[in-house]
């Protein structure tokens, strides 16, 4: 795999210093500088770069200039509505990493991503403005690009919790009872280098360099305290948070999480997202767990069904999205209605209906999915898929519904093959770092 080539390539990286950022030099200049900025961005919120519009003509928005605020109750990212591209990556931490060097990181990690949120590079002299005799700050690769509506998430893994590393760090007995390694499903194949995690970042943008450029520089702040364990490129999103967006399609052609809880369902947020305010431990209130797993989808298969077949697999039409008995794409399935043969419209092992909330005692998830592709396996197969990424206030959620899919028809044409759960604390206000009321 791609993760696991690349790994390699990292770890001889951590081991040199000669790469690493300087960012000794830019903590003290590049507070004042944000505290400058910061609260311009923070008041604007999802801000478009043009201010003065004449009111009768349609605003056009410079796709560079959306920025989404870093700070806030909760992490952006989650549901901010779903960009085009995503890099996802997971981190081990070092086995002499001691908690004062993770603490050091996440406060750099902070202030990093809260700059490259704003379209900015990662310290003040960036790519060109440091000493000619050292390595730049930032790889430049970005430069003048945008924010490209970037958001920056973070996560914690149980490992980072338990057995000799959670002692060294000081947090074993902090570690939510809800955060341990998912189990093992049916039709499972994991691949343990590309499953799991201590720590990761979730960068989503509308435009893959601006993504990719955020998850560089992050690892890049973390060498010698941390080290890639696998990474996820991610294209064509395949789950929207707003109704106002229409429902992407995956790469097997049909409308995907349809049922999906949206930014705007305040009361399903809380209900189904959100971790409570009396929360156990508290460090987690208002934060949300957050569930990846990559999914290879059989796509010659798939293509070879016949167009009757993949609708009953799916439970939907292909066109519209609606569900098989009748209607439109939101139009709510009904799982009595028959065709005039009297068979069931919607198979009872279709993805829809044994997937959907009636059939999970009311359960939702809030997902942010997206396509890949990585080239032909030696087969001359494509080796594709959906690097699926859920949010709901209790792991158990993602649980029940997995295994309520044990007998789901759909599970012919893919195979799971990753597979992470990272707790993702609540935002951070202006000041604090990602994970300071863990640590503090």
């Amino acid at each position: 795999m791609t993760e696991q080539s690349g790994q390699g390539s990292a770890r001889s990286q951590q081991d040199g210093a000669a790469g690493a950022p300087r960012f000794g030099r830019w903590s003290r200049r590049g507070v004042l500088g944000l505290a400058g900025t910061g609260v311009a961005g923070a008041a604007v919120g999802f801000v478009a770069g043009h201010a003065s519009v004449d009111e009768a003509m349609p605003a056009v928005v410079d796709p560079a200039t959306v920025v989404h605020p870093f700070h806030g109750e909760h992490q952006a990212g989650i549901t901010t509505p779903v960009q085009e591209h995503l890099y996802f990556a997971a981190f081990d931490v070092r086995d002499t990493t001691t908690r004062e060097d993770l603490v050091e990181l996440l406060k750099a990690w902070t202030e990093a991503a809260e700059r490259l949120t704003r379209g900015l590079e990662v310290t003040e002299d960036g790519a060109v403005d440091g000493p000619v005799l050292l390595p730049p700050d930032d790889t430049g690769e970005a430069q003048d690009m945008g924010a490209h509506a970037l958001t920056v998430t973070f996560g914690f893994g149980p490992s980072l919790f338990t057995g000799e590393k959670g002692k060294r760090l000081g947090i074993a007995d902090r570690r939510p009872a809800e955060l341990k390694k998912l189990p093992l499903f049916a039709f499972d194949l994991l691949e343990d280098p590309i499953s799991d995690g201590d720590l990761c970042i979730q960068a989503c943008a509308d435009d893959p360099q601006v993504a990719m450029h955020a998850i560089r520089n992050l690892s890049r702040i973390g060498f010698g305290t941390v080290r890639v364990r696998w990474t996820q490129l991610g294209f064509g999103k395949t789950a929207s948070t707003d109704r106002t967006t229409p429902t992407p399609r995956n790469l097997f052609g049909f409308k995907d999480g349809t049922a999906n809880v949206m930014a705007d369902e305040t009361a399903a947020l809380e209900e189904q997202v959100w971790v409570p305010d009396d929360a156990t431990p508290a460090w987690m209130a208002g934060g949300s767990y957050m569930v990846t797993r990559k999914i290879m989808m059989t796509i010659e298969s798939w293509d070879r069904a016949s167009l009757a077949e993949q609708q009953r697999v799916i439970g939907r039409d292909k066109g519209e999205g609606a569900p098989l008995s009748g209607g439109l794409e939101f139009t709510d399935p009904v799982f009595a209605a028959k065709n005039e043969d009297g068979s069931l419209a919607i198979d009872v092992d279709s993805h829809v209906r044994l997937a959907h909330p009636e059939m999970n005692n009311g359960t939702r998830m809030l997902r942010r999915g997206y396509n890949f592709v990585e080239g032909n396996n030696a087969l001359g197969q494509l080796s594709a898929g959906l690097f699926f990424i859920c949010f709901q206030r209790d792991p158990q959620q993602f649980i029940d519904i997995q295994n309520n899919l044990r007998g789901d028809l759909l599970n012919e044409y893919i195979r799971h093959v990753g597979s992470a759960l990272f707790a993702v604390p609540a935002g951070t206000a202006e000041g604090e770092y990602v994970g300071q009321r863990l640590f503090g």
